[in-house]
C-alpha cells in the first residue's frame, strides 16, 4: 500500500473511518496577530484528543487512579496544513499506528469541519508510566490487549498513514 501525502487524504472517506477524539468551536482567544488560531492551541486540542485516544486504550481517569499510572509523551511532529479562522468547528480523529509493551505511537488528523479541510496532523510516541516510581513501564495486559485490537483494526484501513517515517515505539 503507497504512503499518501496527508493533503490527499479525503475527510469524509478516508479521514471518516476514525473514530473522533475531540471536537470544538475554536474560540477568540485562540487568535494570534495574523488572524488565526496561533500555533500553541493545536498543541493544547492535540492535547485533549490525546485523552480521548487513551480512552480508546482502556486508560480512563478511573484507570490512572487505580493503577497509580499515567502517559509522558516522548516526541511529537506536527505538520501544518491550512489556518484555522475563529468561529470554526473542528473535529480532531485518531489512528493508532503501533505499541509495544511500554509504549504508542499515533496520529492526530484536525478537521476544519465547516470548511471540509484536513489542517494540520500531529505524529505522537508516548510511554505508559508508573507514577509512584516516575518511569516507563509496561501497561498492565488488559491496556496492552485493547491498545492491540485497535491497531489492528486502524491497521486494515486501505490506505497509510502519512508519518514522518523516523517515528517507532520500542
Amino acid at each position: 500500500m503507497p504512503r499518501r501525502t496527508a493533503k490527499s487524504l479525503s475527510v469524509t472517506d478516508d479521514l471518516g473511518q476514525l473514530p473522533i477524539t475531540h471536537q470544538q468551536v475554536i474560540p477568540e482567544s485562540y487568535l494570534d496577530l495574523m488572524g488565526h488560531m496561533n500555533v500553541s492551541w493545536y498543541t493544547h486540542l492535540f492535547s485533549a484528543s490525546t485523552i480521548g485516544t487513551l480512552h480508546l486504550m482502556g486508560m480512563s481517569e478511573e484507570y490512572f487512579r487505580e493503577y497509580q499510572a499515567g502517559t509522558f509523551a516522548l516526541e511529537s511532529h506536527i505538520q501544518y496544513l491550512a489556518e484555522v479562522l475563529v468561529g470554526k468547528n473542528v473535529t480532531v480523529r485518531t489512528r493508532l499506528l503501533d505499541s509495544s509493551k511500554r509504549m504508542f505511537h499515533f496520529m492526530h488528523f484536525l478537521i476544519n469541519d465547516d470548511d471540509h479541510m484536513l489542517s494540520s496532523t500531529c505524529e505522537f510516541i508516548g510511554a505508559h508510566m508508573d507514577l509512584e516510581k516516575r518511569c516507563i513501564a509496561p501497561m498492565p495486559p488488559h491496556i496492552q490487549l485493547a491498545t492491540q485490537e485497535v491497531c489492528a483494526e486502524h491497521a486494515q484501513l486501505a490506505w497509510k498513514a502519512p508519518t514522518c517515517g523516523i517515528m517507532k515505539p520500542v
